[in-house]
């Protein structure tokens, strides 16, 4: 199928196209294993995490993975921590919500592509209103991708905190509703926190370094392999699970 223009006024044809676009698996580990050339992730797991999470691996359940969301160099951290940690067994397989305008340069959105991107209208780029259809129509596609079995990694707060970058801030009900709608397609997603820091900042507006970024701190916390019935209350369990991650990966830095 051909690749359709990110935008919103396409978004059925956009939405068709990710629903069954598969990465070139082996490019993305090679981008993979280059970003973690380039970035040195500290890497730390909460008690029993690590095994947990290799045996979840290794039953092929879903991940839904669940990052906190700090700066604009968070995808090239967050590949290069997945390679460095047992995620690296699931790379070529996990979708990555990525905000729309990320797909607009052609260079940029091969790389994205490549990577397992799936494109999100934001209704703070877009407004409330004119991303609604569209915000089902993702939800909908993201569960039919988990029910196949791929992974889905998501920055549930939607965007970039530059209130505390030690707190979670508020994470919207979408994630919920996706788990939901996997669930109800027969899929059992594994919530899998990692709380993700660049250690203490004076100004949490301001990017980090070149350095903070190349020594990044994250934290695995323990999968949960039963989630919530309710869309809001696996909101709110991600919040609170990735808080607990958030933790361990400041205080790991």
């Amino acid at each position: 199928m051909e690749r359709p223009e990110v935008l919103l006024e396409n978004v059925d044809a956009v939405y068709d196209f990710y629903r069954s676009h598969q990465q070139n698996r082996l490019q993305a580990w090679g981008a993979y294993a280059l970003l973690a050339r380039r970035y040195f992730p500290r890497i730390s797991y909460a008690a029993g995490a690590r095994e947990a999470l290799r045996e979840v691996i290794a039953q092929r359940r879903p991940l839904l993975i669940a990052i906190n969301h700090l700066s604009e160099n968070d995808p090239y951290t967050v590949a290069a921590a997945a390679w460095r940690s047992e995620l690296r067994r699931v790379i070529g397989r996990v979708r990555v919500l990525a905000k729309d305008e990320l797909f607009a340069e052609p260079v940029r959105r091969r790389r994205i592509d490549m990577m397992g991107g799936i494109p999100v209208f934001r209704g703070k780029d877009h407004g409330i209103r004119a991303v609604n259809a569209a915000g089902q129509r993702m939800m909908d596609i993201c569960a039919e991708r988990i029910a196949d079995g791929d992974g889905l990694a998501v920055f549930p707060e939607g965007t970039c905190n530059d209130v505390d970058p030690a707190v979670v801030q508020a994470v919207g009900s979408g994630i919920g509703h996706i788990a939901f709608r996997a669930r109800r397609l027969g899929a059992e997603p594994v919530l899998v926190s990692m709380g993700l820091s660049y250690g203490p900042r004076t100004d949490p507006g301001v990017e980090p370094t070149k350095e903070q970024a190349r020594s990044a701190s994250f934290h695995f916390g323990v999968p949960i392999t039963e989630l919530p019935a309710r869309p809001a209350d696996i909101a709110r369990l991600v919040r609170t699970d990735l808080q607990v991650a958030l933790d361990g990966a400041c205080a790991a830095y």
